[in-house]
């Protein structure tokens, strides 16, 4: 068997390690013993850009925030999706990340990054939402594992009572809130339904063929209903 190889390692602002490995023509993304991602399984990735159009599919010129480059599975599907019309911002923390979709990834990004549609910024998306005042049609969120912060401890804000409120904000009416987990957290639903959203919580399949672990993606629909304040 192909041994892996340790490419590159990056760190992440106020939290841990990345290491990126290939193994043949297969890479992944790992933070200490947690895969992050692994190129031969994109299907709940890319549920998310799906389920995204679904909702949004039919508005005109939609603006879409996605938090989490990752190996670009998200935003692959995103731009195969959307007209011509859409601006898709992606926020990515780590500058290697970026760099390493420029260099040993390009192949499996395949140009996306230079799109005329998409924007990429290096920081915080969580600094994006809270500057968003009805900006965007939807917020796409893959930076953890699940709604609480893995990768740093500064991402629980994403997913907080707070953080749901500034989501709230940064969405247009009926816009959609949309957040990739590794399984279920019934605390994060309460949240989401307590904040005013809308939601439907879809199971998908890690692999594109339907098989592999089941993962699961919230879709939380910006109603106009008044978020709940200053609960954490």
């Amino acid at each position: 068997m192909i041994p892996w190889v340790v490419l590159d390692t990056a760190k992440i602002p106020g939290g841990g390690e990345l290491r990126l490995k290939q193994r043949g023509t297969e890479f992944s993304i790992m933070l200490g013993s947690n895969e992050l991602m692994n190129s031969r399984l994109s299907g709940s990735e890319e549920a998310l850009a799906k389920l995204a159009h679904e909702r949004i599919g039919g508005r005109s010129k939609p603006n879409i925030l996605i938090g989490g480059l990752g190996m670009g599975f998200t935003l692959r599907a995103a731009l195969a999706l959307f007209g011509r019309d859409a601006h898709i911002v992606v926020a990515e923390l780590v500058s290697e990340v970026i760099a390493w979709a420029r260099g040993p990834m390009a192949e499996l990004f395949a140009g996306c990054l230079d799109d005329p549609r998409v924007e990429i910024v290096e920081g915080d998306v969580g600094k994006l939402i809270r500057d968003g005042m009805g900006d965007y049609d939807a917020i796409l969120l893959d930076v953890d594992n699940g709604p609480e912060g893995l990768s740093r401890d500064a991402n629980d804000s994403l997913y907080n009572y707070t953080g749901l409120y500034a989501a709230k904000t940064a969405l247009k009416p009926g816009g959609v809130l949309i957040v990739w987990s590794q399984g279920p957290d019934k605390s994060f639903s309460r949240r989401l339904h307590e904040s005013g959203f809308v939601t439907d919580e879809v199971k998908v399949r890690a692999s594109t063929k339907g098989s592999g672990a089941r993962h699961v993606v919230w879709v939380a629909a910006n109603r106009g209903a008044t978020a709940v304040k200053g609960r954490r």
